[in-house]
């Protein structure tokens, strides 16, 4: 791993020049211009601060850029990842996210050793989709209180949405204009700007602007320290084990998305670049970032698509652009800090909306939905379904598991065509032969002849008992167990005693063997056993209950 590691990085920095440095220089500075106002808003929605969210890209960019697994993976907070803090947020305050993001560190960083990194491509698009679908849900509606300028209480999504009930709702109009008016600015801004200058920063400035030339009085970010060490930090007198023990299952579900979001955005950079992501030390990388990120207040981190695919198109070409892009971060926070402390908390949400909406993959959910393709349907909506009501874990658990159903189905259907023998298909003129195989019927068989097919295999034998002949065509069959092999038996023994000629064709050696062991060999006899239907036919085998 250290080896292939530092081969990348001679490889990444060879012929490293001027020009290259320039060309980093204004790609770290057009991916900070993008990530500011991102880290800002996924701090305030994952229940920490905005300081939280600008610190873990701070410190994202200066450590875990470095050592990534791929110089284009640029790493900070996600709305995915703010979308699950939110209950841990609720139910263990600041502390346990610091704790969890800890453990979910050293889980990566156990990943990464033990190079589990292929995991990851177990989980089917399907599946991809759906949680990332469910996490869309969480985050819109999860600004509803800073859109509204209400307030909410509850550990899950549906119970702070109950919670209305009780709490009343009374929207503070203000910030709804403001954030409708981020949300209109980001929908309508010209994507061939986009290029040049992110829609989410210039809403936000226009949005903070307005505020202040009008008096608004709004709910805003507040102070922003001018240090990366607040007050509020992990220190390992919080780590007792009652504690930690209650927040492994977060910490898995952290550490579960962290490796899910890295490796689905190296594997869409390597695509864009060319350049294949090393999975493995990328979750060293992330495990690295996440057991250190808790020691500076910030919240968990991860590979983030969004900056990494600006940082591409804007010519990035090591990994200094997301060192740069962390610099740039840190004299924002210490030059701007004034500015920042007075944006909206509801131009945040307007922006969350906006990405929260822009997360779905559109196309891949028109395209199987528009196709009625039943399987990824199911397996998209269960996944969806259950991010939202549950949480990420059970979402993945659900979506695997409904995906394994799904396929284990699939792969054991029984597929059986039936033809009628036609002789001058083969080019066969032998009146003889046409006579004998008049009555003759081909069985193509595709698919495992398992114990849930027995039923299916009895058929076979059942529809080939008026006929004088069957020729089972097998080189479809991919797997013969026990109980195929018992089935198979039992209407070759029926078909025996009525006088029907049964002859093996195509078989593969794997099902060959099964078949001698179980002692259909034996029972059909050696002669009965041919490598293609058209050998089969083309021999002169005497007609059932002939003396010949």
């Amino acid at each position: 791993m250290l080896k292939r590691f530092i081969s990348d990085m001679r490889t990444e920095f060879s012929g490293y020049g001027p020009s290259s440095l320039t060309k980093d220089i204004m790609a770290g500075i057009t991916v900070a211009a993008v990530a500011l106002p991102l880290a800002l808003a996924f701090g305030v929605s994952s229940g920490a601060d905005a300081a939280a969210g600008l610190i873990t890209a701070i410190v994202a960019g200066l450590l875990v850029s470095p050592i990534s697994g791929g110089y284009y993976q640029l790493s900070g907070p996600t709305g995915a990842m703010a979308a699950i803090l939110i209950s841990v947020t609720a139910e263990y305050q600041l502390h346990g996210v610091f704790i969890a993001t800890f453990i979910a560190g050293g889980i990566l960083l156990l990943c990464g050793i033990f190079r589990v990194g292929r995991l990851a491509s177990f989980l089917s698009s399907s599946v991809i989709a759906g949680f990332t679908s469910g996490i869309s849900i969480i985050i819109a509606f999860g600004q509803i209180d800073n859109l509204f300028g209400v307030a909410s209480r509850g550990e899950s999504l549906i119970a702070r949405l109950l919670s209305y009930r009780t709490l009343g709702f009374s929207p503070c109009w203000g910030s709804v204009a403001v954030g409708l008016f981020v949300v209109l600015f980001m929908g309508l801004f010209p994507k061939r700007w986009q290029r040049h200058v992110p829609a989410s920063l210039l809403g936000i400035i226009a949005a903070t602007a307005g505020v202040i030339v009008l008096g608004l009085d709004i709910p805003s970010i507040g102070e922003i320290p001018r240090t990366l060490f607040p007050a509020e930090r992990l220190s390992f007198s919080m780590m007792d084990f009652q504690r930690v023990s209650a927040l492994i299952p977060s910490a898995i579900s952290i550490a579960m998305l962290g490796m899910i979001e890295s490796l689905l955005c190296g594997a869409s950079a390597g695509k864009m670049t060319g350049v294949r992501l090393n999975n493995n030390q990328e979750l060293l990388a992330q495990g690295v970032g996440n057991m250190v990120i808790p020691f500076f207040g910030g919240v968990p981190l991860t590979a983030a698509i969004a900056r990494t695919s600006v940082a591409i198109k804007s010519g990035a070409q090591t990994r200094l652009t997301g060192v740069i892009h962390g610099i740039v971060l840190l004299a924002a926070m210490f030059l701007l800090a004034p500015f920042m402390s007075r944006i909206p908390l509801s131009a945040l949400a307007g922006v969350l909306i906006v990405t929260a909406w822009r997360m779905n993959d559109w196309a891949f959910i028109k395209n199987i939905f528009s196709k009625q393709f039943k399987a990824p349907m199911a397996k998209f909506t269960a996944t969806m379904a259950s991010t939202v009501v549950f949480d990420l874990t059970a979402a993945i658990l659900i979506g695997v598991l409904l995906s394994f159903i799904l396929l284990v189905i699939r792969l054991s259907r029984l597929e059986v065509n039936y033809e009628k023998v036609d002789m001058n298909r083969i080019g066969c003129t032998d009146a003889a032969l046409t006579e004998r195989y008049a009555d003759a019927v081909v069985a193509y068989v595709t698919g495992p002849l398992i114990f849930s097919n027995a039923e299916a295999i009895e058929d076979i034998f059942e529809r080939a008992k008026d006929h004088d002949t069957l020729l089972l065509s097998m080189r479809g069959v991919s797997l013969i167990d026990i109980s195929g092999a018992e089935a198979l038996e039992q209407g070759l023994k029926m078909l025996k005693e009525r006088g029907t000629d049964v002859i093996m064709c195509a078989l593969p050696k794997s099902s060959m063997k099964m078949m001698e062991r179980y002692g259909i060999g034996d029972l059909l006899g050696e002669g009965s056993f041919y490598s293609r239907v058209e050998q089969a036919l083309l021999a002169h085998r005497p007609r059932p209950g002939s003396t010949a």
